[in-house]
């Protein structure tokens, strides 16, 4: 009797020092999890691979705790963990290279994280549980630092949860830097500045991000004058300058009249004035005359044009995707937006919930284009939130708050759209269906259906179509997103980067280059109900836009704060439209037979510009070297300025410049014709090319190689004359 009572004392008290083991045991997913990703181990480039290494497998940045729970204590027969003896188990012995080890040590046997994963094994390596604490939020120590150069500053970081309990986690957070000039961290969250600029580290724990922002000034002072010389013309303005005293960078001085006027045609119509409009404003001496000419510039009919072409870029608007008279009705259903200057907001909430024939309602071209939900999704991200979520696909986003259920829960918002045939041939009918789902591969389920940030989902029974659901949260006023997506991609064609770089790259971790800037251009944004002419009339008028692309020594390294306007190449269509307007020598456009859908015809109409052509399906060699969007994805990559052997040799040599020059009866017939003085022509020939009048030097030198030219020759030299100045650096930028 006295043995049984024993017993049963001391299996009492086993269980209770069990039990008080596994309450007292590290979370796997609080604990072990940040571990396997601060150290490498659940990274892309080990057992975070999608094959994992070694036969041993975890989810990337450990998104799937269950998943990697099993992997760890279950995979290879459970071989990874001897829970009688922690440090024996193969999960610490490699981790700590007492046996070989492909990955190399990852911490040492005395380390904090050495003794958390032996507790755990200890206390029969517990997994996850369903009333796990679960982090909210990430605080940085010092989210906006400015600082000096060299000096170096240890940022902690603090994790909060919806228990209440706070934790911190500098040690085993991941840190990551992104301007290696300006500041670089260590692994344990040792900020060290290198160099002038601004910055930003990233310390990212549990999916959840903190952000610091690095300042370091110039070391030299900038006298006060610097600043004063160019008074705030509107919000922009006082956002810039603000910046540019912070980082003691002081701004160039106004743009002249010839400058501005080339600029401003360039970047809101994508051609060039012509010689009576230049001389007309650099003649006017009204105070008012740039602001009029900005007013009268977005009235034109080429804005139309050139802005049309702007949103086909981002819609895709492709004819090898789309038989002719469906691609022509998506172009021509943009076109009329933008020519009765629709708010933005209407214009996407248009698109998104467009139903009906594809030929009459063009915006149902864009399902077709994107026709099953996952690539809808992605590409509505990208072209309307300016952020990909396309990693979201497999596993939680490695560098943004998006995750797996995230991705197919906002997915799942166009499972039920669907397109039948209409009467005619190339006619879809696009409509919205009652019933179907997304099934998420991981879970084998669908997701409630979600726009990404939305509080609540859409009830899976309801028959009204979710598109109404997404287009309402996407473009309401409260959507931060959707307005910094819109403004990046505005203020990025007017000075060549965006406030945020890449345009569709806004992320938590991708700061603006100016943030209160940022915010003050989306609030005037809503402020004008979305009216995308209203926010380019306030950067047009800021002298932000009017300064002068010539630097002073203190600020030629400014690529991004607006002290200078930075000289950019023209895009590839206003290149090719510039030099037939300049030689009045049109180009033929051929559609390219190799991606044409059949029953097109073979060209479009003499005195098409390339900024008209609804397609990019256009054979044309000129285009494809410099670099036009072939409008396959929704990537403002496909497009690049950068420059190349192909494109020199094309401007020195290439059939393009050279055949419109030599054309008959083109601008250079005319003015031989026109038995002006040579010292006229000379004038026109500046004014038509670069917008401006000659030097005298420069007057002097072409007008003596035009009249010294024989007769039969000077054809000949004016040709020679027209193609240095449209070979130029000044002609091929735009500044």
């Amino acid at each position: 009797m006295q043995l049984r009572i024993s017993s049963r004392l001391l299996a009492a008290c086993c269980l209770a020092a069990s039990s008080a083991m596994a309450a007292e045991a590290p979370s796997f997913r609080n604990t072990i999890q940040p571990i396997l990703t601060r150290y490498g181990c659940a990274m892309g480039a080990c057992h975070g691979a999608a094959a994992g290494q070694g036969g041993f497998r975890l989810s990337l940045r450990g998104f799937d705790d269950e998943g990697d729970w099993i992997s760890v204590t279950r995979s290879a027969n459970g071989r990874r963990l001897t829970l009688e003896d922690p440090a024996r188990s193969l999960f610490l012995l490699k981790a700590t290279k007492q046996v070989p080890h492909k990955g190399d040590k990852r911490f040492e046997v005395s380390s904090p994280e050495y003794k958390a994963i032996a507790d755990w094994i200890a206390a029969g390596a517990p997994g996850p549980k369903a009333d796990d604490p679960r982090i909210v939020s990430l605080e940085v120590s010092h989210p906006h630092l400015v600082t000096q150069a060299g000096r170096t500053v240890q940022l902690k970081i603090t994790a909060k949860f919806n228990d209440g309990h706070s934790e911190d986690v500098t040690r085993w957070a991941k840190y990551l830097g992104t301007n290696a000039s300006v500041a670089t961290v260590d692994d344990n969250g040792l900020v060290k500045t290198t160099g002038s600029g601004e910055g930003t580290v990233s310390a990212w724990y549990l999916s959840q991000l903190a952000i610091t922002t690095v300042t370091v000034p110039q070391a030299q002072q900038v006298a006060p004058a610097a600043f004063a010389v160019l008074k705030p013309r509107n919000f922009i303005d006082e956002q810039v300058l603000t910046k540019l005293r912070e980082l003691n960078i002081p701004p160039s001085g106004r743009a002249d009249d010839p400058e501005f006027l080339r600029r401003v045609f360039l970047d809101t119509l994508g051609i060039l004035p012509s010689a009576e409009e230049s001389r007309a404003f650099l003649a006017d001496t009204a105070a008012d005359k740039r602001d009029r000419l900005i007013d009268s510039l977005l009235r034109r009919p080429e804005f139309v044009d050139y802005w049309s072409h702007r949103w086909s870029d981002l819609l895709l608007v492709n004819g090898d995707k789309l038989m002719p008279e469906a691609m022509w009705s998506y172009y021509n259903w943009i076109r009329r937006h933008v020519a009765a200057n629709t708010p933005w907001d209407a214009m996407v909430r248009d698109l998104l919930t467009a139903t009906g024939s594809t030929l009459e309602n063009g915006a149902g071209n864009f399902f077709v284009l994107n026709d099953e939900p996952t690539k809808c999704a992605e590409t509505v991200s990208v072209a309307f939130l300016g952020t990909s979520i396309g990693c979201a696909k497999c596993h939680n986003h490695p560098m943004e708050k998006w995750t797996y259920d995230q991705y197919y829960a906002f997915a799942n918002l166009f499972s039920r759209v669907r397109a039948k045939n209409g009467m005619q041939a190339e006619e879809r009918v696009l409509f919205s269906d009652t019933q179907g789902d997304l099934v998420a591969p991981l879970t084998g389920k669908p997701q409630p259906p979600r726009p990404l940030d939305a509080p609540t989902p859409v009830s899976m029974t309801s028959r009204e179509d979710r598109r109404i659901t997404l287009a309402k949260w996407l473009t309401g006023a409260d959507n931060k997103l959707f307005q910094r997506a819109i403004v990046n991609r505005v203020w990025a064609n007017f000075f060549g980067f965006g406030l945020v770089e890449s345009v569709d790259d806004l992320r938590v971790t991708n700061p603006a280059s100016n943030e209160p800037l940022f915010a003050a251009a989306c609030e005037h944004l809503v402020k004008n109900k979305f009216d995308l002419k209203a926010l380019m009339r306030a950067i047009l008028q800021s002298e932000t836009y009017q300064r002068t692309s010539v630097t002073v020594p203190e600020n030629v390294n400014d690529l991004r704060y607006g002290s200078h306007y930075v000289p950019r190449r023209l895009k590839a269509e206003v290149l090719l439209d510039t030099i037939s307007q300049v030689t009045a020598a049109p180009t033929t456009f051929r559609i390219d037979k190799r991606n044409a859908n059949r029953g097109t015809s073979e060209t479009y109409p003499m005195g098409f510009r390339a900024l008209q052509l609804p397609d990019s399906n256009i054979a044309s060699y000129f285009l494809k070297s410099f670099g036009r969007a072939d409008r396959v994805a929704t990537c403002e990559c496909e497009r690049t300025n950068e420059p190349s052997m192909a494109q020199a040799l094309h401007i020195a040599n290439g059939d393009t410049m050279n055949t419109k020059l030599a054309e008959k009866n083109n601008r250079l017939t005319a003015l031989l014709d026109s038995k002006q003085a040579d010292e006229k022509i000379i004038e026109e020939a500046y004014l038509l090319t670069l917008t401006r009048a000659p030097t005298a030097k420069e007057k002097h030198t072409a007008s003596t190689l035009l009249a010294t030219a024989k007769p039969e020759d000077r054809r000949t030299t004016l040709e020679d004359i027209f193609w240095s100045l449209m070979g130029s650096k000044e002609f091929l930028f735009n500044h």
